[in-house]
């Protein structure tokens, strides 16, 4: 029995309590942040509001991933909240499998803004983090899921009980992407032939390959030489037995087999990379399925389209509320366009910055200190500040847009930006123009922001290979069948890494990646134009040294612009047409002096930072618990 002798005791057992207290406060918010408790409320397909019996076809939107904070892959629960309300603020109504089903053999109606929600690959955290967004929209969603995860009990994939239980909220429908994820014919970046691989290999060694390798049921299993291992015949039956696996796996794990599946990844207008194999896949598809999605990158489906050979719109990780209703805007047809508004931001935030800015293309939302100006599929957007009429300005702005696209300043422009100059951050190169007559100007200058980076932490390509060969032999070590191949690759990988090669400042050749499309971008600049001279500073580093010399010495406004920079390069070949041009904490200044401050204030900064520390509380609690 604890006694009680001194003040410092009872100090002590006081803070304990309160201690206890707050642990059980945070754990009762993180179940109520992530439960649902309500069950699902479906449309009412007689209320002639919603459902008005004309035929306008559905959007399908797919998710790959969930995470609390996001990742690379993966959308952050944030993003996923600010998607779903937009959509859901637009009149979106989602729909079931059965309801797309009939729709498709029935031509039963749909409603007039009828959105199918997925969510693939069947990831523990997908469910955890969505499941009470869901419930705060009243959306049903389809989760989709590997056969063969239920075997390995994998902890970060749903198991059959988990999907069952999901099930019964009336939230979740079931979809799967069949038995396995795994590829086959891979090679890496330098033309190494490395096989067939899981998704675990082949999440050990992707940021070494390109996009030279296929999904397991896409293509012949082929050789170094890319010549077929397999007869048609044996071809037919690999293909088919992975039907059949998940077929029995499905059947005893939940009792049935779902009607739903994604082909993963076809996306090549047939069921496969190859006409024999598309076939085959066609066949089984047709036996064991009521519905297929077989393609990415649109969002729109109407009875035109084969139930087979439905399509998805699939939001990256990198994309703003609007860039998704940017891509829904360009799918749908012309006379549903009107459906999608874009959304602005919070209100008080909309309020105070909309009277600043005349919006001339494109979209843009202001969030805290940032303006996300959104660019028309192929196109600019522009986004001009008001009552600006200025001839030298001082410019200070941090480029978070991806470094794949177009993020521009304009300097001493006209409304239709015909004359003046223009800052292009491009692919990661800085590039003045000078505008004449509305053409995209005569240019002064160009700097590849890579010249920055020292030159200790350059790659050169001898350096890049060995890591790359390295890294294939820890990976074969981690998963071999058995302990004496493991033991024979980790040799291997300690071989190679003792190779001797030589580094960029020794005089080797410099590796230099692709920029990704989804390669995030963080580039602060500072710009100073004064009469016929322009000063550019990049990341603190003077790039333009004595100035840059223009010709355009009158005075013009200023304005932002963002584009689409062709498409970008993808290890996954995403195909994406629109752009989010990022301008954080952006101040501009004239002789007049500053004309727009979009920095925090202080006690906005406070409460940012306040709710920032609370996140990362709730968020230690969510992972931990």
């Amino acid at each position: 029995m604890y006694i009680i002798e001194t003040k410092k005791d009872t100090i002590k057992i006081l803070r304990t309590i309160a201690e206890a207290i707050v642990i059980i406060f945070l754990v009762v918010l993180v179940i109520r942040a992530l439960t649902a408790t309500s069950k699902y409320e479906p449309y009412d397909a007689n209320d002639t509001a919603v459902v008005s019996g004309e035929d306008k076809g559905f959007i399908a939107v797919s998710y790959f991933g969930v995470d609390r904070e996001g990742s690379d892959t993966l959308i952050s629960t944030k993003q996923l909240d600010e998607q779903l309300k937009a959509l859901h603020d637009l009149g979106y109504v989602t729909i079931s499998q059965q309801d797309m089903l009939n729709y498709f053999r029935n031509g039963t109606p749909l409603p007039d803004k009828a959105l199918f929600l997925m969510f693939e690959d069947g990831r523990r955290d997908t469910a955890l983090f969505t499941d009470k967004l869901l419930e705060k929209y009243n959306d049903k969603a389809s989760i989709f899921s590997y056969a063969d995860k239920f075997a390995e009990k994998d902890p970060k994939f749903l198991s059959g009980k988990d999907l069952s239980d999901l099930e019964k909220t009336g939230y979740w429908e079931l979809g799967t992407n069949g038995y396995r994820l795994s590829y086959i014919n891979c090679y890496d970046r330098y033309d190494r032939f490395l096989g067939q691989m899981t998704s675990d290999e082949f999440v050990r060694v992707n940021h070494y390959l390109g996009r030279d390798y296929n999904h397991y049921l896409m293509d012949y299993i082929r050789d170094e030489n890319r010549v077929p291992i397999e007869s048609s015949k044996e071809m037919e039956s690999r293909i088919t037995q992975d039907y059949n696996y998940m077929e029995r796996i499905y059947t005893e794990e939940l009792g049935y087999v779902p009607m739903l599946y994604c082909l993963m990844h076809s996306n090549t207008g047939r069921f496969g990379n190859n006409s024999g194999v598309s076939a085959v896949n066609a066949e089984n598809i047709e036996n064991v399925f009521a519905m297929n999605f077989n393609r990415d990158g649109f969002a729109y489906n109407n009875k035109d389209e084969s139930v087979y050979d439905l399509t998805r719109i699939q939001p990256q990780a990198y994309w703003s509320t609007n860039h998704l209703l940017m891509r829904i805007w360009d799918d749908l047809p012309k006379e549903q366009k009107s459906n999608i508004i874009f959304v602005q931001g919070k209100s008080d935030i909309a309020e105070r910055e909309l009277p600043k800015w005349t919006l001339v293309s494109g979209a843009a939302e202001y969030k805290k200190d940032n303006i996300i100006l959104t660019s028309l599929p192929k196109a600019e957007a522009v986004l001009q500040l008001n009552d600006v009429n200025a001839s030298d300005f001082n410019v200070s702005v941090e480029l978070k847009g991806n470094k794949f696209g177009i993020q521009t300043i304009y300097l001493r422009t006209d409304e239709e930006r015909k004359s003046g100059l223009a800052l292009d951050l491009d692919k990661n190169e800085l590039v003045v123009r000078e505008l004449v007559g509305g053409i995209s100007g005569n240019e002064l200058f160009r700097f590849d922001l890579h010249e920055l980076t020292p030159i200790k932490d350059k790659v050169s390509v001898e350096e890049d290979m060995k890591r790359s060969l390295t890294d294939e032999y820890k990976m074969r070590g981690r998963f071999a069948k058995s302990a004496a191949d493991s033991l024979i690759f980790y040799k291997a990988a300690k071989e190679a890494e003792n190779e001797v090669t030589h580094s960029v400042a020794e005089g080797a050749e410099e590796y230099v990646p692709d920029i990704e499309i989804n390669e995030l971008g963080d580039t602060k600049v500072d710009i100073r134009l004064e009469g016929d001279s322009l000063h550019v500073t990049v990341n603190g580093e003077d790039v333009t040294g004595d100035g840059i010399k223009t010709d355009s010495t009158g005075s013009g406004t200023f304005a932002l612009g963002t584009n689409w920079g062709g498409w970008g390069y993808s290890q996954r070949n995403v195909a994406d047409d629109v752009y989010d041009g990022v301008f954080k904490n952006l101040v501009v200044a004239t002789e007049a002096g500053t004309v727009y401050d979009g920095r925090l204030k202080k006690t906005d900064k406070i409460l940012d930072k306040a709710g920032k520390i609370w996140t990362r509380t709730l968020n230690w609690f969510i992972t931990n618990l």
